[in-house]
């Protein structure tokens, strides 16, 4: 197959395109040029999408499209250049209103959709309808489409330093910070496992939607299996409610001196938000374990020299852990 993947230097979409060119496609990846690299074997070729196709790539014809964008005059003006070719846009399970009670189907509804380009920095607010919008795009203009809405994906490779930041944390071992309950639930996948069912289901030319999550499980299940996978057994993890937390100044979710992946419930009795894994899986998605994604993360992470570890320093986890031992009951 002839497949054009938009991006192909970063994380999920280069794990795409390396993963398109291993099994024997002609992949082409069509960037701003200014960071990573594209795959070895995959064909380069410049290209901002806030500017129009450039004629050689206009000019070219692919039986798939993949596309991770978040803005949907990118996503506007890809489909009207190619919309004979199947496509697979990379959403986001953020399209969903976890506000609102889950459908018969156990997905949450989709939130309203945001058709203008939106700079997240200003308000971040804007990304999950930002991918709903550009899922309307897909679905209206292309000659067929499969959405695929991924939770957190983690992995070697991952610019964000969410997943990243518990195999190198807990690597240390000593007392760890802990967000929330032991109990609350996560989900993540292997950015290797999307990108290889990515690929698959491209070639079968699928269609519909389906979320690519992991299975979920407590997030003290997870910590124990990425502390035994990087072999700090002794890690431990001290749980400290939502509220100190946020009293204390530390940020949730992702960035500088937040608790990754750490997510505080707005209300005690509000339930669990967790995405069903089945549907993807029984669509030919394979998910390794946690303990292995950890390994293959933490070696990548004291390997690369540009390997991104977001996340509290431990002067302030430190700081925190010293301020909740002194204030608990």
């Amino acid at each position: 197959m002839r497949i054009l993947v938009l991006g192909g230097s970063v994380f999920l979409s280069r794990a795409v395109a390396e993963e398109a060119v291993r099994r024997g496609h002609d992949v082409t990846c069509a960037n701003r040029g200014a960071t990573g690299s594209v795959p070895a074997g995959a064909r380069a070729v410049v290209w901002d999408r806030a500017e129009d196709v450039p004629p050689g790539l206009a000019g070219s014809s692919y039986d798939a499209v993949v596309d991770v964008a978040r803005m949907p005059s990118w996503v506007r003006r890809g489909v009207a250049a190619w919309p004979g070719a199947h496509w697979l846009f990379v959403s986001s399970v953020s399209v969903y209103d976890l506000d609102a009670p889950a459908g018969p189907d156990g997905r949450w509804p989709v939130a309203g959709a945001r058709h203008e380009d939106v700079d997240l920095r200003q308000d971040v607010s804007a990304y999950g309808p930002m991918k709903a919008a550009c899922e309307e795009v897909v679905r209206g203009g292309a000659a067929s489409a499969m959405v695929v809405r991924p939770g957190l994906i983690g992995g070697p490779g991952d610019p964000s330093g969410r997943f990243t930041y518990w195999p190198a944390r807990l690597a240390d071992g000593g007392a760890v910070l802990a967000g929330g309950l032991p109990t609350e639930l996560t989900q993540v996948v292997d950015v290797r496992d999307l990108a290889a069912w990515i690929v698959a289901l491209v070639e079968e030319r699928r269609a519909g939607t389906l979320d690519a999550v992991g299975a979920p499980m407590p997030f003290a299940e997870l910590l124990a299996e990425v502390a035994a996978a990087v072999g700090a057994p002794d890690a431990a993890p001290t749980w400290v409610p939502d509220g100190f937390l946020t009293a204390q100044g530390v940020t949730p979710w992702m960035g500088p001196e937040s608790l990754p992946m750490w997510i505080p419930r707005p209300a005690p009795d509000r339930p669990v938000a967790a995405l069903d894994a089945g549907p993807a899986v029984a669509a030919g998605l394979v998910l390794r374990s946690p303990a292995d994604s950890a390994r293959d993360t933490l070696a990548w992470q004291r390997s690369a020299a540009d390997a991104a570890t977001t996340g509290i320093s431990r002067a302030r986890e430190a700081a925190v852990l010293a301020a909740w031992s002194a204030a608990r009951p």
